[in-house]
């Protein structure tokens, strides 16, 4: 047998018939109704207690205006006590290895007394709206340590691989006493712009020896990072990857220098074989130590928050538009007309602006 247990086979399941307990069943169900007070949350997670801290960001992600108050009044309790991590945002193209990254790097930085909470976004499908939110599962070795927190979320309709609340998440972690904040996005895209403004470092994962290398260099991306970490340098990939290093040192010198002042770094890391993974963390550390001392760190966080302002409000703006039920009525009808030629979408969607600004 393995000597490291995967966490699909932790132990052994039971049968239906072991575990039909009426009264342990009445239990559960009981204890499932109890809603927590707002200040029982709170100061649950000022302790630290991994589950008020994940049901509070399931207040926070919900969509039903019942449980709104009572987030936002957690998120204005816990912000005094936030502001105080390194946030990092992972970006890569599926199969770069995102996933085997985090967990050596979340395992890396705990062993240096770090608390990681990592916000793992799994995209949601444009049919059935679902999502996999597989995360735990492929971090099997970090979602069992004790100075780690993996939440997966939906990314929903929301750009950028991000899910919708996922700012607010940061809030409640780091008051949970989370130090280290790493955000692993869906993918990469120009729309990765929401996940570089909600953290203090960017890094891109790319691959060598699969057409990722200059091909996979678009400005939009390249530009964001703060670092490339060129995964999966091991075995006979060695030679590839180092290739690829250089090519990638060569572009980012042609672009203008940051107003950080950083120049972004190449590295080269195995996350199968645990190497470089410490070499990425001494950038990170050099990239804060530089932006503290000339400010620009705190520069970009103020800037961050005026950005994630002009979100909020534009987010609640749609909310109460779609959910105004003239506005739902006379959507339905100009939608017919859109079908029966009868009118076009600029036109239909003057008229219900017209609407709404009536109101």
């Amino acid at each position: 047998m393995s000597k490291n247990k995967s966490a699909l086979s932790e132990q052994e399941g039971v049968t239906s018939t072991e575990m039909t307990n009426a009264d342990a069943v009445l239990k559960i169900k009981a204890k499932r109704k109890l809603q927590r007070t707002t200040h029982d949350l709170v100061s649950a997670i000022l302790a630290g207690n991994i589950t008020a801290l994940s049901q509070a960001i399931t207040l926070v992600e919900s969509k039903n205006p019942k449980h709104t108050d009572q987030a936002n009044a957690i998120i204005k309790a816990c912000l005094p006590h936030a502001n105080t991590s390194v946030r990092i945002g992972i970006t890569g193209v599926p199969g770069v290895g995102k996933s085997t990254f985090i967990e050596a790097f979340g395992t890396h930085l705990t062993t240096l007394n770090k608390k990681v909470a990592v916000l793992a976004v799994d995209p949601s499908s444009s049919i059935t709206k679902g999502s996999i939110l597989g995360d735990k599962t492929r971090m099997e070795e970090l979602v069992k340590n004790n100075n780690a927190f993996i939440r997966p979320s939906a990314s929903g309709t929301s750009l950028g691989g991000v899910a919708r609340k996922t700012r607010e998440t940061i809030i409640l972690c780091e008051a949970a006493g989370f130090d280290t904040i790493i955000i692993e996005t869906v993918g990469v895209g120009q729309s990765e712009t929401a996940v570089h403004s909600m953290v203090d470092f960017f890094l891109l994962l790319k691959l060598a020896g699969a057409g990722d290398e200059l091909q996979g260099i678009k400005r939009g991306i390249i530009e964001m990072a703060d670092a490339i970490a060129i995964n999966k340098a091991d075995g006979d990939n060695v030679k590839r990857a180092k290739m690829a290093k250089v090519e990638f040192n060569r572009a980012l010198h042609m672009y203008p220098i940051k107003d950080s002042d950083w120049q972004p770094k190449v590295t080269l890391c195995s996350a199968l074989k645990n190497d470089g993974i410490d070499a990425i963390w001494d950038v990170i550390l050099d990239y804060i130590t530089l932006t503290k001392q000339n400010n620009y760190f705190n520069t970009k966080r103020t800037e961050q928050n005026k950005f994630w302002l002009l979100q909020t409000i534009e987010e609640q703006l749609k909310s109460v538009f779609f959910n105004n039920p003239e506005i739902k009525l006379e959507l339905n009808k100009q939608l017919a007309l859109i079908e029966a030629n009868k009118t076009t979408p600029f036109a239909a969607a003057d008229y219900l602006l017209g609407l709404n600004s009536v109101q």
